[in-house]
Order: C-alpha cells, then sequence, then structure tokens
C-alpha cells in the first residue's frame, strides 16, 4: 500500500461545526465538511428546524457549506418527525439543543440506532426542565423543551464527549453557568469549536463549564480531515512490508490522537510533521498535520480502560492490525457494545471467520497475530468501522474475504473502498 491520500472531513468536527453555525448570528461558511451520512443526518434536521444550508462546493476534503444562523434559541418547531438515520452523534447533540426550545419535536432513526442507549442523555436534560419519553430509554426520543431551561452541574458515570455536548449545547441557552465533570478527559472538539464561535469556555481539569447566554457569531471555518478515518490508512501502511502512506491535512487534536501513540507502541514507524491550527486565522480551532506512516515490525500491546476513551472509534481497526502479527489486549471498552453494532462480538466473529485467533471479553478483546489470515466471509452488520476494519485485516489474508454489509461504509467514509484501490502498491 503507497501513496498520498487526505481523509474526508473529520466527521465529530462537522456535526459541531453544523449545530454552532445554526445558532449563531449571522451566516457562517463550513469548508470540509464531512461527505458521510452521519453528517447529512445532521445536515437534513436541521433543515426540518428551519435552519437554511446551502451546499457552494465539494473537494477531496468534503463538502462546502453556508449556514444562515437563527440565533441562539432560534429554531422553528418541525412539521413532521426529526430522522437521525444511523448517526447516534446528531440525535445525542441536537437533543441538547431541543430540550433548550419550547416546543415538542419527536426523534427517530432506523433500526440500528433505534436499539442504542439514550438514557445517558436523557438524564441531564430531564434535570434541566425538558420532559423527555423514550422507548424504555432508546429512540424514538419525545422532546418538550423548555425555554427556560436550567442550569447544572453534572457528573455522567460513563465518559462520553456526546453527553458532555447535549448538556453543554443546553446550557448555552440556560440563565447561569452549567459544568459536566467528566471521569475521565474525552474528545474537546465541542469545547474549541464553542471557543471558535466566539463563546468563553472555562476548562479546569476535566470539568468544562459554560455560562448561558453567550451569543454565538458567525465563522468560516475548516474541518480537518478525519484521523479515525485516517486510521485505516496508517494500520494498512504498518500491517504490510514495503508499505508507506502519506495522510494529508488531518486533524491531530491531543484528544483524538491516542491512536498515534499505540501505533507506535504496537510498532508502527509514523511521524507527525507541518502541524498548525485550522479555522479562521486565529489561535482557536483545531490542529491539523500530515503524518506518515511505514510498515515496522509489530510486537505486544496492551491498551486499558483509562486509555480507552481516546481511541474508542479505532479499536476496531487496531484490532485488525494484530491480525499481521503481533498481540493486542483490550479492556474497558464495554463501550464498544452499544455502537453502531456489539462491535466487541461483531469484531471478534468476523476476525474468528478470517482465521485470527482472538478471544472476546466482556469488556474487550483479545487478538494474537501468530498466524495469517486465510479470508472468508465476514458481515460487518451495517456498521461502517467493521466493515473498513475487516478491509484492512483483509489485506493480509491468503485468500479472498467477502464482507457483507461493506456499503455501511458510506455512514463516514463514502470513498473508502475507491481510495483502498487507488494505495493498492
Amino acid at each position: 500500500m503507497r501513496g498520498h491520500v487526505r481523509p474526508p472531513g473529520d466527521k465529530a468536527i462537522s456535526h459541531r461545526y453544523a449545530l454552532l453555525a445554526a445558532l449563531a448570528d449571522g451566516q457562517s461558511e463550513i469548508r470540509g465538511y464531512s461527505t458521510g451520512g452521519d453528517c447529512a443526518s445532521t445536515m437534513r434536521c436541521l433543515r426540518a428546524l428551519g435552519v437554511t444550508i446551502s451546499e457552494t462546493g465539494r473537494d477531496a476534503s468534503g463538502l462546502t457549506l453556508t449556514i444562515m444562523g437563527r440565533g441562539l434559541g432560534g429554531l422553528s418547531a418541525p412539521t413532521g418527525v426529526l430522522d437521525a438515520g444511523n448517526s447516534g452523534t446528531t440525535m445525542r447533540m441536537l437533543a441538547g439543543i431541543l430540550s433548550a426550545h419550547a416546543f415538542s419535536t419527536t426523534m427517530t432513526g432506523d433500526d440500528s440506532l433505534q436499539r442504542r442507549p439514550m438514557r445517558r442523555v436523557i438524564v441531564p436534560l430531564e434535570r434541566m426542565g425538558a420532559r423527555i419519553g423514550s422507548k424504555d430509554g432508546r429512540p424514538p426520543l419525545s422532546i418538550q423543551g423548555t425555554a427556560s431551561i436550567q442550569p447544572i452541574e453534572f457528573a455522567p458515570d460513563v465518559p462520553s464527549a456526546q453527553v458532555k455536548t447535549a448538556v453543554i449545547l443546553a446550557g448555552l441557552h440556560a440563565n447561569g453557568t452549567t459544568t459536566v465533570h467528566e471521569p475521565l478527559a474525552t474528545r474537546d472538539h465541542t469545547e474549541r469549536a464553542l471557543q471558535a464561535f466566539g463563546v468563553r469556555v472555562d476548562v479546569r481539569g476535566r470539568s468544562v463549564s459554560v455560562r448561558g447566554g453567550q451569543r454565538l457569531t458567525a465563522r468560516n471555518l475548516d474541518v480537518p480531515g478525519d484521523i479515525s478515518s485516517a486510521a485505516f490508512w496508517m494500520v494498512a501502511a504498518a500491517s504490510l512490508p514495503g508499505s508507506e502512506i502519506v495522510i494529508e491535512s488531518v486533524g491531530v487534536n491531543p484528544t483524538r490522537t491516542g491512536v498515534i501513540d499505540v501505533l507506535r507502541r504496537m510498532g508502527a514507524d509514523l511521524q507527525v510533521d507541518g502541524v498548525q491550527i485550522s479555522g479562521n486565522g486565529s489561535n482557536v480551532g483545531e490542529p491539523i498535520g500530515t503524518i506518515r506512516v511505514r510498515h515496522g515490525h509489530l510486537g505486544t500491546t496492551v491498551i486499558d480502560p483509562a486509555e480507552v476513551p481516546g481511541v474508542i472509534d479505532e479499536l476496531p481497526v487496531l484490532g485488525a492490525l494484530a491480525t499481521h502479527g503481533g498481540e493486542l489486549r483490550v479492556t474497558g471498552a464495554q463501550e464498544l457494545r452499544v455502537k453502531e453494532s456489539d462491535r466487541i462480538s461483531a469484531l471478534a466473529d468476523g476476525l474468528r471467520r478470517m482465521g485470527a485467533d482472538i478471544d472476546e471479553l466482556p469488556d474487550g478483546f483479545h487478538v494474537r497475530g501468530s498466524q495469517r489470515l486465510r479470508g472468508g466471509d465476514v458481515d460487518a452488520r451495517n456498521d461502517h468501522r467493521l466493515a473498513m476494519a475487516f478491509a484492512v485485516a483483509a489485506l493480509g489474508a491468503s485468500g479472498p474475504t467477502v464482507i457483507h454489509d461493506a456499503g455501511a461504509a458510506a455512514v463516514s467514509y463514502p470513498e473508502f473502498f475507491s481510495v483502498l484501490e487507488s494505495l493498492r502498491a
């Protein structure tokens, strides 16, 4: 595997920029917005809430969007049910905003999303004054918002950037200061995005506070390339002898670069160059850089619970890397069981069908790469990250692999398989 690649716009940052641009005063331009299905769901929901969004361009980095902000508390009641598709991010974050609007909204999603837990976001938003109905803590959600949303201090039991964001976005509309105390640090894209839109955010250790009533100012912003998507190319290069892939304009936010640390520990030859701040010309925004990865000798690595929040999205592809040699043991990752699929069970089943030596643990997995994969028939279970992880694992197999539900990759990386083909040396 050899070549240069620019991954699609970061999915997590794209969601946040779109949501904040919708709440801002004035017209924002977002360049490099993710082309994936999840971020399209956020756009679709915002349009249904009265936000004018125009797609004014498209290139290798993603979409260029012009978003006319409605101002804080300025969304309109939708005329029908909001469809978040497969996007738990859309549903959880938007629930925070809708809780602070004095109208009723119902949000649903596809079969996969309707199985995902929402109680962790329902509990704090109801403490703030919203009324939220659900199906035993799962979608659809019926949200009765209030214009008098209350500030709270909240300490979630499970570290979750989405829950933190939902509470902070609701707190933006409150009369007072809302604080979230995290049990473990999670990605800080929301804090950075709020500052980019002119909101003062107080970060002290693992506590994040925002004072309600601050107006957001429209911005022109660039979305960095998605490091979670780039991880598939990092692993592909690290897996196969003679490989070298250069990944350009990729986000290297320190709360997301845990995958780089793990890859180096596993034996990848990896360097990061040219780091600078993206965004609106200020020092507020997301760091971007160029990542060069070459094949290296793979060794034995352990990912412990404290590391998991920083690499939660990359764990399936790191498991795929271990099938090419070396060994990887992951614990404390029970959150993987409530993603688009039960990623622990599905990953273990798929890799085992390809010939891997893998144990499924209650909260993780253990892969021993002492034998070459033979290939086989695997099921991605409509999970984008599994579809791509199985493809990267298959690169080292002695025989062919058939990935069922491979089209799920379009949720975050519609161009994945065409880029994979272009990098084959």
